[in-house]
């Protein structure tokens, strides 16, 4: 499903403009609305925050990002800020969705913005389900995280530390602040659903919180671990997996029709429906029926390698034809054929067979490589090596095919 951003903006907590963008299917009514809060001294911009709304909003859910008072391009000073005025923020924001589209039914924060969602999810009464990323469960943990010298501010009454290569100032009223605020009553009388996400090799905020806020939570609650993933989630593969997980758990606590995509080419069984996300440079979407998975390019092409590609794919589906044809045949023989493991691996070379002669005429070389496990006799293991010969992909590939191609315009094209 393609999605579609627009820029927005609401008064916060100070009564000043905060800028917004906010994420939606581009050809459906959204089935629901999502808040999502950035880290400490971070954007509505970070790379996985956009990444997590545009998954969302591909699975028909809404979503509004926005900078806190006095960040990004949102209007303030961040020196008037703290905890607390992040949470009426984000209590603004739901009046301003409830206002003007749907109050939301979910929160979503990462790192700082994680210990804001749970904070703020009591005072805002549509909330039905709340995932924190990689969220400190302590909000005065975030004085560790950016070595504020406590004793400076606690003299001069400011000081300015250095966050990501940018000096901001930090007020005492703010240490005041985040050492006043307690989680442990909120998450515990929250009664809506909890998924709490975070990464063993999370160098920034350790686990530990997670573990923490978990324990502090009634049910229902999930525990997702990143594992390989970093704080901000810089790899793709983290962003997809973890708005993976988000859109699967989402769905048990909104009430949604599944929309139909506006080509309705994908609810045809003999059809693939492949689809660019707007994810990545090379990031599509492929629709089986009712399976779904994304394709890319690696990184050494320009992608950002949050799926196999293209090539990838025809030497799994040559690998998997080969494998359940094997199965097929045994099973109707009754041959002692226990497991099958066959690999493929595709190149470039000349028609000759010399690998990678960039003179020459070109083709397609597959390399198949089969084990077989079983008290299978020479004749057999021979046999069965034909059969892998005759599989319907492998047939397909080796002989005279045609493809036919007509451009068509989207339904909403004027």
């Amino acid at each position: 499903m393609n999605t579609k951003a627009r820029r927005v903006s609401f008064k916060g907590a100070h009564g000043l403009t905060l800028d917004a963008r906010l994420q939606t299917p581009a050809d459906v009514e959204p089935s629901a609305y999502a808040l999502l809060a950035h880290c400490f001294s971070c954007s509505k911009d970070l790379t996985a925050l956009v990444r997590l709304s545009k998954h969302l909003a591909a699975k028909g859910i809404a979503v509004l990002r926005f900078d806190f008072t006095g960040l990004g391009n949102s209007e303030g000073d961040f020196a008037n800020t703290n905890f607390s005025s992040n949470v009426e923020d984000l209590v603004a924001a739901a009046d301003f969705l409830r206002a003007e589209f749907e109050a939301p039914t979910l929160l979503i924060g990462h790192s700082f913005g994680g210990t804001a969602v749970l904070k703020a999810a009591p005072q805002i009464p549509e909330v039905r389900g709340v995932c924190t990323i990689a969220a400190p469960f302590d909000p005065a943990h975030i004085l560790d995280s950016i070595r504020v010298d406590i004793d400076a501010v606690e003299a001069q009454g400011v000081a300015t530390v250095n966050i990501g290569g940018r000096p901001f100032q930090i007020q005492r009223q703010f240490l005041d602040d985040v050492r006043d605020a307690q989680l442990a009553e909120d998450i515990a009388a929250f009664d809506g659903g909890l998924l709490v996400m975070h990464s063993p090799q999370d160098r920034v905020i350790d686990i530990r919180n997670a573990e923490q806020i978990f324990e502090a939570a009634s049910y229902p609650k999930s525990f997702v671990t990143l594992d390989g993933a970093s704080h901000l989630l810089r790899g793709a593969e983290h962003g997809q997996f973890a708005g993976e997980m988000l859109a699967t758990w989402a769905d048990l606590y909104i009430d949604r029709a599944q929309p139909a995509e506006a080509t309705g080419e994908d609810s045809e069984p003999d059809t693939v429906l492949v689809e660019q996300t707007d994810e990545g440079l090379y990031v599509n979407r492929v629709v089986l029926g009712r399976h779904q998975f994304w394709v890319d390019e690696p990184l050494s092409m320009g992608g950002d390698d949050a799926g196999p590609d293209p090539y990838g794919l025809v030497c799994a589906a040559l690998g998997a034809c080969t494998s359940m044809t094997l199965r097929m045949y045994a099973d109707r023989k009754e041959w002692p054929l226990e497991h099958v493991q066959v690999k493929v691996r595709h190149a470039k070379v000349s028609a000759d067979g010399a690998a990678d002669n960039k003179r020459g005429a070109q083709v397609d070389k597959f390399s198949r490589e089969i084990r077989l496990r079983g008290d299978l006799d020479a004749a057999q293991r021979a046999r069965l090596v034909e059969i892998a010969n005759r599989c319907p992909v492998h047939r397909t590939l080796t002989r005279e095919n045609i493809i036919e191609t007509e451009l068509l315009e989207f339904p909403d094209a004027q």
